[in-house]
């Protein structure tokens, strides 16, 4: 016998089959550990996959001012077929990471475990699997012109043949196939245009203007001013083309103003009826916001308070720098019933701030020589008319553009 094993020993064929057997147990090894990996693999990706769609729809839910949670929750159901370990984690806002304690950003954290072939033979439960992202709302680009209004129909319109020539861009919510339209003679001097909806080239937009089409919704810039709670409100305010009158800040039940008019810094209420700048007014004012509203607002939309400014006025008009409407110059109720708001003046009005008309058709038609250098329109729909140069050169502590809003997952 002893022979026998030496034979074998000096055997080389003998050699092989042994070394073979002493390495089949490795072989097997890694090659269900390689198995092991790809499925792992391909789990990983799918719940990631799952976790960053998840993310991003609460995003957009966040941008259309709905239930961010519920957005991602809806997702996880459509795009994960994996079991999962425990409920999801989502939040908004974040609680770590870069983006913690931002509204405007929702994190999903998800688990789920697998049993692989391989590895379930030493391992009493199956392999942990996560999976985390976060989405956000972040800046991208400025505007000072938006279309609250998120119908199909044409958000901002420029016609006629003047020169409206903008430092900042235009957006429209409209979901229309041409959201925002510049034709006729217009020229529309910008270098960003932005809809929720579709945009169509025009001959009318200066060189070198981006299209930014199917974007999401901007929100609201305003959206956070509190509704006009008028009380203490004097009587009508008329002034005659041969009067001086200088007017301290506090609640009017409509203002007539053809002479010349002096607006001490503060808020003014304008309770019904309606703010009227005449054809002769000379009007100054800084660190004055206009608010026309109603005491019957909420029974009585159409009481509120108009605005009504001529083509031969001569305006010179700011906004606060501080408190609760810093920037703001013109703020129409939001329950206001649907009409048109057109803002006029004459080459020599100096205007600055915001005009926020929130239910109706604003409609700037701007004068050559007009100084509106830090102005924003924001309303249900826009219209812009007549030569505006609207350069948005704003002071530090004032008024500014509105930075606009793109989701994208940012880990």
């Amino acid at each position: 016998m002893i022979k026998d094993l030496k034979r074998l020993w000096r055997e080389k064929s003998g050699n092989v089959l042994i070394m073979a057997g002493l390495s089949m147990p490795l072989i097997i090894g890694f090659a269900g550990l390689a198995t092991d990996t790809v499925q792992w693999s391909l789990a990983k990706r799918e719940l990631q996959r799952s976790a960053d769609s998840a993310a991003l729809a609460g995003a957009y839910t966040v941008a259309q001012q709905g239930n961010a949670v519920q957005g991602a929750t809806d997702s996880i159901a459509l795009t994960n077929d994996l079991p999962l370990d425990g409920n999801p984690i989502i939040e908004n806002a974040p609680t770590s990471g870069a983006y913690s304690g931002d509204n405007n950003a929702i994190s999903v954290a998800m688990n789920s475990r697998m049993e692989l072939p391989f590895s379930r033979i030493f391992l009493s439960a199956g392999a942990l699997i996560t999976a985390k992202a976060t989405a956000a709302m972040i800046s991208n680009g400025n505007y000072c012109v938006i279309s609250l209004d998120t119908s199909t129909a044409t958000g901002v319109e420029a016609i006629g043949n003047g020169i409206v020539d903008l430092n900042c861009g235009i957006f429209a919510n409209s979901r229309g196939q041409n959201a925002v339209s510049a034709g006729g003679s217009a020229t529309v001097i910008t270098d960003l245009v932005g809809a929720v909806g579709g945009l169509s080239p025009s001959g009318s937009y200066s060189a070198g203007v981006k299209l930014a089409p199917y974007s999401v919704p901007q929100p609201d810039p305003f959206k956070d001013l509190p509704d006009p709670v008028p009380n203490g409100c004097v009587s009508r305010v008329s002034v005659s083309p041969n009067q001086t009158k200088t007017l301290s800040p506090g609640c009017y039940r409509g203002m007539d103003l053809k002479g010349t008019v002096h607006f001490e810094p503060g808020v003014y209420y304008i309770d019904g009826d309606s703010l009227s700048f005449g054809a002769q007014v000379k009007a100054t004012g800084l660190g004055v916001t206009f608010i026309l509203t109603s005491s019957r607002g909420s029974t009585v939309p159409s009481s509120i308070a108009t605005l009504s400014i001529n083509g031969g006025a001569t305006l010179n008009l700011s906004p606060p720098t501080m408190g609760t409407y810093v920037g703001v110059l013109f703020y129409q109720d939001r329950r206001a019933s649907a009409g048109t708001t057109k803002i006029n003046g004459n080459s020599l009005s100096v205007l600055e701030g915001a005009f926020y008309f929130p239910s109706h058709l604003l409609e700037f038609n701007g004068t050559s020589g007009m100084t509106t250098d830090c102005i924003q329109l924001v309303g249900f729909k826009v219209k812009l008319t007549g030569n505006n140069t609207i350069t948005n050169v704003c002071p530090v502590d004032g008024s500014s553009s509105f930075r606009g809003a793109v989701i994208r997952l940012v880990s």
